[in-house]
């Protein structure tokens, strides 16, 4: 089982979101247990209202969206909701995503590996 722990607001100029998300598709690919817990900014990724701005090329609300349909578990900072991100408190686009840092510590604690970006 891998974790990976993602803190970056996903937009922010740089590719460490979508990077994170490529890796977690090719481990999960590879048949690896795959789990993505965000939180900081990272949670906007959960968001609906997060869009993709133009200069952008790829959307990671819909990567994401993706590798949760196909199995990759994720959970969502609950208390992060509030408190981070540009879009604070706008809902999750599941409302079962929503977790505590008791899942995040259960998570690492379980972890073969522990990747954060």
């Amino acid at each position: 089982m891998v974790t990976i722990i993602l803190n970056h607001q996903p937009y922010d100029g740089s590719d460490v979101t979508w990077n994170a998300l490529r890796l977690a598709k090719e481990l999960h690919n590879n048949q690896e247990q795959v789990h993505i817990f965000l939180m900081n900014d990272a949670v906007d990724l959960a968001r609906d209202k997060m869009t993709k701005p133009e200069n952008y090329d790829h959307d990671l609300v819909t990567m994401l969206k993706e590798l949760y349909r196909d199995g990759v578990h994720l959970q969502v900072c609950g208390s992060c909701n509030a408190r981070c991100g540009i879009l604070k408190n706008e809902p999750y686009f599941d409302e079962k995503v929503s977790s505590t840092m008791k899942i995040l510590a259960d998570w690492v604690i379980q972890s073969n590996k522990v990747l954060t970006f």
